[in-house]
């Protein structure tokens, strides 16, 4: 019984080698590989810049005077207009101050009015020969003295009334709340080197990015000037932090006009609507521009041989021999293909499946794309074959 199982399955093995042949294309077991003839096509392409985002106005709020915090009146994120009150400080001694101050105006007009009095009636005296010249200029100077006590003492009253005025922090411009850093109880002044907080201007964002020296002159010279670039420049695109694409795009508003030197790179700047207040100002994210190419070479990222930082291909001659071919890649990829700046032209042939098992000079039998599929299939079915086989198998061993 155990025989005619064995007889059974020697059956169903040559059975099934004969269904599913003995060979495999390309790296399956033959010299036949799939090839592509090159053609020009439309290209999407984009080129990636890491970017910071800044509120269109970013002010930091510090005190000028001295003093410990007795009130917050905002809380962190929150939305506030132009002179809106953020902190109270310790306002006692400047309130005493002030009083004070207001007291020595007081006091400097009524001796500007006894100085008044007293020169005024010095000059009839005078007039009259009961004086000399010596008793008007003594009272004249008394007149001015006082003059100039009562313009002091009103600076002062106007300074000391200033400072009380800055115990009561306020908001310079409309925007939002950033940290507070510094709680009621806190000792401030103008010497910290932590501002009380930031209130940042958000209802756009200004995004700023890094070009190289070679990709600005490569704008300029196309547009006809820089003014010219930055005004026929494609909308741009906003990669935020978790490789999201931001849903409004951006406007190249400015070029800096200098070359930082270390870096051989200039400072550009997009502007962004952020009606939804999703930016925040101190984010980053990637700018991205996008580039449109009419004939772009573009290959399967499975054609190209890496090596390093350089890259080859396979191109395939009349002869039907191979040649190991540098070409140069653009850094900007999808994923899956390449596009190709020199090394290949229209017309080119080039290996697409099976290029690690290539070697300069071996000669095949191309095939196309399509047959490749194909054998794949059958290769497939193959397996499955090979998986029913190693079944039955089992179950006539048991």
């Amino acid at each position: 019984m155990k025989r005619n199982k064995f007889l059974l399955l020697a059956f169903a093995v040559a059975a099934m080698l004969t269904s599913c042949g003995g060979k495999q294309g390309g790296k399956m077991g033959d010299n036949e590989f799939a090839v592509r003839t090159i053609e020009t096509q439309t290209a999407n392409l984009q080129s990636s810049y890491p970017a910071s985002i800044k509120g269109v106005q970013d002010v930091e709020i510090r005190p000028k005077i001295s003093g410990f915090i007795t009130k917050l009146c905002v809380r962190e994120g929150q939305t506030v207009k132009r002179g809106q009150l953020l902190f109270v400080i310790d306002n006692v001694t400047y309130a005493a101050a002030v009083r004070q101050a207001k007291a020595a105006v007081n006091s400097a007009k009524a001796q500007l009015n006894t100085a008044t009095l007293t020169y005024e009636n010095s000059q009839k005296l005078f007039k009259n020969n009961v004086i000399g010249s010596y008793e008007l200029q003594s009272a004249k100077n008394s007149y001015e003295s006082a003059k100039a006590a009562l313009a002091q003492a009103q600076a002062n009253y106007v300074s000391a009334k200033q400072n009380l005025d800055f115990c009561y922090v306020t908001s310079p411009a409309n925007g939002v709340v950033g940290d507070l850093p510094y709680k009621v109880g806190a000792l401030v002044s103008s010497s910290n080197a932590e501002p009380l907080t930031t209130v940042s201007d958000i209802n756009s964002m200004q995004v700023y990015f890094s070009m190289t020296e070679k990709d600005l002159l490569d704008m300029t010279k196309t547009a006809g000037g820089l003014h010219a670039a930055i005004k026929d420049y494609p909308p741009v695109k906003l990669q935020l932090a978790d490789g999201t694409v931001y849903g409004h795009d951006g406007r190249v508003a400015a070029v800096s006009g200098v070359i930082d030197q270390s870096t051989g790179s200039v400072s550009i700047r997009a502007d962004f609507p952020n009606p939804e207040h999703l930016l925040k100002s101190g984010g980053s994210g990637s700018i991205v521009v996008p580039h449109a190419s009419s004939s772009a070479i573009v290959v399967p990222q499975e054609a190209v041989v890496q090596v390093q930082d350089r890259y080859f291909v396979y191109i395939v001659g009349k002869d039907n021999k191979v040649k190991y071919s540098a070409v140069t890649v653009n850094p900007n990829n999808d994923g899956k293909n390449y596009i190709i700046e020199s090394g290949l032209k229209a017309g080119d042939k080039i290996v697409v499946k099976g290029v690690t098992t290539l070697k300069d000079g071996m000669q095949i039998t191309p095939i196309t794309e399509a047959q490749y599929q194909e054998k794949l299939k059958k290769t497939s079915e193959m397996g499955s074959h090979q998986n029913d086989l190693n079944k039955l198998k089992e179950d006539l061993t048991k």
